[in-house]
């Protein structure tokens, strides 16, 4: 019994972070009092306290030794030039709470909301619905572009220039304002959204608003804003793909006969867009200076440079068919191209830093851009299927009444309202002036598979009126196009393997990079501060975890809405922190390597994050007819992070032995049946629908496929209940089944329903029957299709 409260005080110690030299104190006066080898422990106690509480004899005894036999066992992770950049670029932000084992919900509940300027909000309810209204997704497929009028509308409204501030001749938008642009946008059509949102993400724009010269932004801006100038981004290559520093193309320094400095280009880029189309490239290659024109080195690195395409030796003319999407993408080849040293981004100052640029840029675009078409996407399949599935009939019901069925539409409704909150938090954060890095791949990742998963489900519950093509296909386009935001902005096998957690561990760590820094620079002054506080958080997360774990958390205090899910996040941040430190120390380095390891650790990471934003959009925006979301989302993330967990402890040799203690308190299970259920139920309520899809576009043209699937929709449920007449009549024999007319018809004559119903029933019956049908085509009108 003494020993169990001897294990119970340590913990406490622990778990509390008490100072070691008050700890080992506390334990000492302990064992004199309990135990009869007291007399031994004192003296080992008085010594530890003693060596670690003074640091001079600390560092001598033991830091310094620490320091030796890694540097003598080659154990210093080695980090290269690329990954420090992508370590400085960005900043930490609440992913780091999970490498602490805490959560601060305060600073969570506070930070600042963002919400539309009336400018911003005019812009999305008056030029965007215009832009929508102007063309359809089916008309753009069978044109393989964009009409004329709608480019130059496109242009004269500044679509290109949302990032542009107003100084510039831009809109001048905040990254909120821009995700509701393109969420509108993708409802209409992706090739839309991509057409507009690439030229306000990654590209020569914004690289040369952050970093290039008060020249360039006089010269530039305020027609890349209009549109008198079209920007493409010319990186990736043949054989330079998320391995983006494997670049081949090159640019030479030389002068010419007039003795000025310029730079000979020769490229080849592929999967570029608006490359076909674009007036000014903006061009990443690696530059030499064989003949030192600006000093001793002669690799200067990877730069980025502007590359007017109509100048000599520069070819855009061909275009590339990425799965039948047609936005434009395209190959770029340049052979002996001229340009000014100039012309180089950021100048003379920005020669060799243009890797520093990109993974600046992509920290904060992988936020925005491709999250905002998944969610879109994702509340306009949404809508389809909710819709959808209450009109489309099998053995006498709705096919939303279908177990299978409402699993599906309650996890694209989870999903949905997941995206949203993920979308908002993050979105809040960039326009506070954060710049999560870590974070923003998360959301890349999570955003555009959660988007696949989604498509792919719709699909399978729409059944065979997914899958014939034509024009009263709802979802056949955003399927083709899943595979190119799940490829783009860093392959998704890249960023869950590598980034997440890999640049997470290093970068959101309290401990982590100060270690290295320390280490690379033989300071054994900052190592001893970074090393010993890295030992007091395993500690405290260790005892943390092993608290959590007997009692489930149940004692946390949290506040607001869901307690318990909040519990289970702070059990999960202690945890995470105690098992990848843990993991880090047993595999050592080689975790660096362990990829499907760090990809484990990638999923709880992101599930936390995402189960952070959920929560606070609740708080946010508190709905009770929301709550079964909230539910299923928390249920279905901290599942996940169960299972992660598991996987990482079975792929560990030696930790494999605690898994019957993992499944013996499992932190959560699926989703239930019955939340699938309730969840379904509700979005037959058309407001309840409109308020969790809200922001897509719905045309105001009667004949507009989608805005009759809206109609179709409210006209049969305001009709269910004279068809459940006719429906009970037909069951017990008082009425043949037959065509829905001659029902009707005989219905009338029983009088089972007046004549106003029944014009009623046919309507909404017609209207039905022209949503759930499918297209058809003569031959020749088929072999002439695109």
């Amino acid at each position: 019994m003494d020993f169990l409260i001897f294990l119970i005080i340590v913990c406490a110690l622990g778990f509390y972070s008490f100072p070691i030299v008050y700890s080992l104190i506390i334990l000492g006066v302990y064992a004199f009092v309990f135990f009869e080898i007291s007399f031994f422990i004192w003296p080992f106690l008085i010594a530890i306290g003693v060596i670690l509480s003074l640091k001079e004899l600390r560092m001598k005894l033991i830091t310094s030794k620490i320091v030796d036999f890694i540097n003598q066992k080659g154990l210093m992770p080695k980090i290269s030039a690329t990954e420090e950049a992508a370590l400085q670029a960005g900043t930490n932000w609440v992913e780091s709470n999970f490498f602490e084992a805490k959560v601060d919900f305060e600073a969570i509940s506070n930070e600042k909301i963002t919400t539309l300027k009336e400018e911003e909000q005019a812009f999305l309810d008056n030029e965007v619905n215009e832009l929508c209204e102007m063309t359809t997704d089916w008309e753009i497929f069978q044109d393989r572009d964009l009409r004329p009028d709608v480019w130059k509308y496109i242009k004269e409204k500044k679509f290109f220039g949302m990032i542009i501030p107003k100084e510039y001749g831009g809109l001048g938008f905040s990254a909120t304002a821009h995700s509701h642009i393109i969420e509108k946008l993708v409802s209409r059509s992706q090739v839309l959204a991509i057409t507009i949102m690439v030229p306000n993400s990654l590209g020569p724009a914004e690289l040369i608003l952050k970093h290039g010269t008060q020249e360039q932004k006089d010269r530039y801006l305020e027609d890349l804003g209009n549109g008198n100038l079209v920007p493409c981004f010319g990186l990736t290559e043949p054989n330079a793909g998320s391995d983006a520093t494997s670049l081949t193309s090159n640019g030479v320094v030389f002068k010419d006969e007039d003795k000025k400095l310029k730079i000979r280009l020769n490229f080849e880029k592929r999967y570029i867009t608006l490359g076909n189309v674009a007036t000014l490239i903006g061009l990443a290659f690696r530059l030499n200076d064989p003949e030192h024109l600006l000093g001793e080195k002669e690799d200067l690195g990877i730069t980025f440079g502007l590359v007017d395409s109509k100048i000599k030796g520069v070819d855009n003319s061909r275009r590339h068919d990425p799965l039948g999407i047609p936005f434009v993408n395209s190959p770029l080849f340049g052979k002996d191209v001229i340009i000014n040293i100039e012309d180089v981004i950021g100048g003379i100052d920005g020669i060799g830093h243009g890797w520093q640029m990109l993974v600046e840029s992509l920290s904060i675009g992988r936020g925005i851009s491709l999250p905002s078409v998944s969610l879109g996407g994702s509340k306009f399949a949404l809508n389809v299927l909710a819709s959808y599935s209450s009109l489309r009939e099998q053995f006498g019901l709705s096919i939303n009444h279908f177990e299978g069925v409402e699993e599906k539409i309650a996890k694209v409704a989870a999903y949905t309202y997941m995206l949203n909150a993920a979308r908002n938090y993050t979105l809040d954060a960039i326009d506070n002036g954060h710049k999560p890095g870590v974070v923003n791949s998360i959301m890349k990742y999570h955003a555009t598979e959660k988007f696949r998963e989604v498509i792919n489900d719709s699909m399978d519950v729409l059944g065979g009126s997914a899958i014939i093509r034509g024009e009263k296909n709802f979802l056949a386009h955003a399927y083709f196009a899943l595979p190119i935001s799940i490829t783009v902005e860093g392959a998704n096998i890249l960023t869950r393997n590598l980034m997440q957690f890999g640049q997470g561990l290093i970068k959101s760590h309290p401990y982590i990079y100060k270690q290295i820094s320390a280490l690379k620079e033989n300071n054994v002054n900052a190592f001893d501060d970074a090393f010993f506080s890295h030992v007091g958080l395993v500690i405290s997360a260790l005892s943390k975890t092993m608290v959590y774990y007997l009692t489930r958390g149940f004692f946390i205090r949290t506040k607001g809405d869901f307690q318990r899910y909040k519990q289970k996040l702070v059990w999960v941040s202690a945890d995470f922190t105690f098992l990848s430190n843990l993991a880090l120390a047993v595999i050592g380095p080689g975790l660096k390597k362990r990829e499907n390891i760090s990809a484990r650790f990638g999923d709880i990471l992101s599930y936390c994050y995402l189960i952070t934003a959920t929560l606070r959009e609740y708080e946010n925006n508190p709905n009770k007819e929301h709550m079964d979301l909230v539910d299923y989302i928390c249920n279905y993330a901290f599942n996940e992070i169960q299972i992660a967990r598991e996987d990482i402890f079975n792929n560990i040799g030696v930790l494999r032995i605690f898994i019957p203690f993992m499944k013996l308190n499992a932190i959560a299970i699926k989703p239930s049946d019955k939340l699938n259920a309730k969840i379904v139920s509700k979005l037959k309520d058309s407001e309840y629908l409109k308020e969790l899809t809200k922001n897509i576009f719905v045309s105001n043209d009667k004949k507009d496929r989608f805005r009759k699937l809206q109609e179709a929709t409210k006209s049969n449920m305001e009709v269910s209940s004279i068809f459940v007449k006719i429906k009970l009549a037909v069951k017990d024999g008082t009425i043949k089944k037959d065509s829905i007319e001659n029902m009707v018809k005989k219905a009338l004559e029983l009088e089972l329903i007046d004549k106003t119903e029944a014009s009623k029933l046919l309507k909404a019956y017609k209207i039905k029957q022209e949503i759930i049908s499918v297209d058809s085509y003569k031959v020749r009108t088929y072999k002439a299709m695109r």
